[in-house]
């Protein structure tokens, strides 16, 4: 996949996606506290925690949802830190929600294709040969994402009508054709059957050893836990422990978070 050339160079070695100190309040609310996690190049990076442990509010504010109050967010060693949203985007970070947001009555296909920066300004140009050459490509790479994630055989179905699995390989493949650099996902395979959830952390497996960087926030330990490099555990706005997929459940402070001593 091509970048554009807004977007950072990475570095041999370097992290693509970094915080240091990232910190949070709403009031007298601690959302975050110092938060400092690594993602490196090529990777999945876990991030779990109870409810209220302020999983949301992380991501939120390394998107540009929300300005950290303190603390850096770096991308590839550039700081992004507080820019907008689609300044974020542009630098070629993709975030994906827990609910899925097609356009429902678009085609499948036709999904990809908006997900093309610029493209909705180039159709006006569509009587041009260049247009026409343009979109021949973009076809052809929508495809060739679709065929990757085994959902070409849905090219024209409405996305109203695609299964909970299918919108979520959906939302992947909305990320490639933006060209994603780091993907952050919010709960990947909540509501996704067993055998479907394996097939998407499969993928997004094959994706990390292309080069994409992945962020992911999710409950279902026991399914994701044999796909991720590393796992941060967040509680209380703080992180609390960090490690390798299983090993980080015989953490006694982990141990004591979920067992809700954290309160």
């Amino acid at each position: 996949m091509e970048s554009g050339s807004s977007q950072p160079t990475p570095s041999s070695g370097a992290n693509a996606l970094e915080t240091r100190s990232l910190s949070k309040s709403f009031g007298g609310l601690r959302a975050l506290q110092q938060v400092s996690i690594g993602v490196a190049e090529g990777s999945i990076t876990l991030v779990i925690g109870p409810n209220g442990s302020g999983k949301t509010t992380f991501i939120n504010v390394v998107t540009g949802f929300i300005p950290a109050d303190s603390g850096r967010v770096l991308l590839f060693g550039q700081d992004i830190t507080n820019l907008p949203p689609h300044e974020v985007f542009r630098r070629g970070v993709v975030r994906t929600f827990q609910n899925p947001h097609p356009l429902k009555k678009l085609a499948v296909l036709e999904n990809l294709l908006i997900a093309e920066p610029g493209y909705g300004d180039s159709v006006l140009h569509s009587f041009s040969r260049a247009w026409v050459e343009k979109e021949k490509r973009l076809v052809e790479k929508a495809f060739g994402i679709l065929s990757f994630l085994g959902i070409e055989h849905l090219w024209d179905e409405q996305a109203m009508n695609l299964s909970g699995g299918q919108l979520r390989l959906l939302e992947i493949g909305r990320a490639l054709m933006c060209d994603a650099r780091v993907v952050i996902m919010d709960e990947p395979i909540a509501g996704v059957a067993p055998a479907l959830a394996h097939s998407i952390l499969k993928k997004l497996r094959e994706l990390a050893q292309l080069g994409i960087s992945f962020l992911i926030v999710e409950h279902r330990l026991d399914i994701v836990l044999d796909y991720v490099d590393l796992v941060y555990v967040l509680a209380n706005g703080r992180i609390v422990a960090e490690g390798k997929g299983e090993e980080i459940l015989k953490n006694p402070r982990v141990v004591e978070v979920y067992l809700g001593a954290e309160g």
